[in-house]
């Protein structure tokens, strides 16, 4: 029986996210600098989430770990934006709905820290991440917001937040 998790990353997930998030970029051959992949924050991302008006949560399969997403203040963006961070999944996550799944929790989360819009970058060839943003709500902008320092992302996406009921 297959028993998939969504929870709050925890101090012992930091090596197999990384790992995940990692593993992703190089099968879809993400540049190394730009990216997330040369993030100082990948190898401690408990710590870089345990911060105010952050949070990340893993996807867990029968105990390991095999993708992840956040939510955190957009850098150098309007103090009402937050941005959708790393989001990844291995191949064995995709296609069951944990990527909806995921957004969901990550905005809702956003929406109870007080953000109005979110922001997300990827890269142009990422369509069917782009379709997934799409469907939740997310659409394209001119320009990059912030400063993600993704330099190599080139797709800029926005989505309005409303609390639940709006």
């Amino acid at each position: 029986m297959m028993s998939i998790i969504i929870r709050k990353i925890s101090k012992e997930d930091n090596a197999a996210i990384a790992k995940v998030i990692r593993d992703v970029l190089i099968e879809h051959n993400v540049p190394k600098v730009g990216t997330a992949y040369a993030d100082v924050s990948l190898d401690c991302m408990f710590e870089t989430y345990n911060q105010p008006n952050a949070a990340y949560f893993v996807v867990e399969k029968d105990g390991r770990v095999i993708g992840g997403a956040g939510a955190a203040p957009l850098e150098n963006g309007p103090v009402d934006t937050c941005e959708l961070q790393k989001m990844y999944f291995l191949v064995e996550a995709r296609g069951l709905g944990v990527g909806s799944q995921m957004i969901a929790k990550c905005l809702n989360t956003a929406v109870a820290f007080g953000f109005a819009q979110c922001y997300l970058e990827t890269m142009p060839y990422m369509e069917a991440a782009q379709k997934l943003y799409l469907k939740n709500g997310f659409e394209y902008l001119d320009a990059p917001m912030g400063d993600t320092g993704h330099s190599s992302c080139q797709v800029w996406m926005l989505a309005p937040l409303s609390p639940k009921g709006e």
